[in-house]
């Protein structure tokens, strides 16, 4: 398995005034998903926000990387902890707001709540919180593009803990069989719930089990946002190209508890802070300005829109509706009775 070159390998010494505005949003996507997933944390700590709530804060650099390959017309499909990927797809930032407070404006009319954000312009499919559940349908969906003749991608994404279900190892079977345009991606972030990696997997490389089914199959620092950046592109040139599909596990860690209903007691602080040095977002950020590619006051800029964003989402979900009592079985199928 090849590794992707670094992100100062990759960098342009010479990088033009468009290349170097691509890198800025890039990183202003990443600072937009860190200070919403905050502002959820927050929202849920005053009861705003219920259910379950999985933050995505230190992965921000995967979601932002895999995205850039992606045309509109390429499907999405995620995990609960999918926030992140909603944001970085394009989904507005207000519907997903309104539906993690269970209103009539949200993205899935406020039914499905923080775990299951579906937005059919943006062919964003979950939100999906059985784990494991959404491979299948990612293999449905690229199948369907593949019969039809649509030059499509599926990204797919999931945790290292979906490895240990049987619809992963059945989902990679029948894609190489079919060979249908699926993009896979691992979001390795070393903890199953509160159980770390090696306590669950006899062989902790993911991407090697992946490969044994002969699929291309690549491991990639899931922190460094120029190197899964350029893997996906890779990645979905291949795809694009019918040579089937093509794994990605990207190494990362997540800052915050599972959720927020985790005590967090499996791990120590002193691995969390450590694991902080690396955070993707200061990576980058150090990276662009070692290369004299941020000016001064650009960071505070995009800090400032992005606050602009988050707080018009907040405000977007308070004024939002609750669905009229009414409409309570709108969209429920009952069996009728037999004549």
């Amino acid at each position: 398995m090849s590794k992707p070159t670094s992100q100062e390998a990759t960098l342009l010494k010479s990088t033009t005034a468009e290349e170097r505005k691509h890198l800025l949003e890039m990183l202003r996507q990443m600072v937009l998903i860190r200070r919403y997933e905050e502002k959820a944390a927050e929202l849920y700590q005053s009861a705003k926000i219920r259910g379950f709530l999985h933050l995505y804060i230190g992965e921000e650099s995967i979601a932002v990387g895999i995205m850039q390959a992606l045309t509109p017309q390429d499907a999405v499909v995620a995990t609960y902890r999918e926030h992140g990927h909603a944001l970085a797809r394009g989904v507005s930032a207000n519907v997903i707001m309104a539906e993690m407070y269970g209103k009539l404006e949200g993205c899935a009319r406020g039914r499905g709540g923080s775990m299951h954000l579906f937005d059919g312009p943006t062919r964003f499919y979950g939100g999906n919180a059985i784990v494991c559940s959404h491979l299948p349908l990612a293999v449905g969906l690229a199948l369907a593009d593949k019969m039809q003749h649509r030059p499509n991608v599926t990204a797919c994404f999931f945790g290292e803990g979906a490895v240990a279900e049987g619809e992963f190892h059945e989902s990679l079977n029948l894609a190489v069989l079919w060979q249908v345009p699926a993009l896979f991606i691992c979001e390795n972030n070393l903890y199953c719930m509160g159980t770390a990696v090696r306590y669950h997997e006899s062989n902790t490389n993911i991407a090697e089990k992946a490969a044994s089914y002969k699929m291309k199959s690549v491991q990639v620092d899931g922190n460094d946002l120029l190197a899964v950046e350029a893997l996906a592109k890779e990645a979905a040139e291949y795809i694009r190209a019918g040579n089937g599909p093509f794994f990605i596990e990207a190494i990362t860690y997540r800052f915050r508890p599972h959720s927020m209903f985790d005590a967090e007691l499996y791990r120590d602080k002193a691995e969390v802070e450590e694991a902080k040095k690396r955070d993707p977002i200061t990576l980058f950020t150090n990276l662009l300005t070692e290369n004299k590619l941020l000016e001064d006051g650009e960071l505070q800029a995009i800090e400032q829109d992005v606050a602009k964003v988050v707080q018009e989402a907040v405000d977007f979900a308070e004024a939002a509706h609750w669905e009229p009592v009414e409409e309570l079985t709108r969209f429920v199928v009952t069996e009728r009775s037999q004549p």
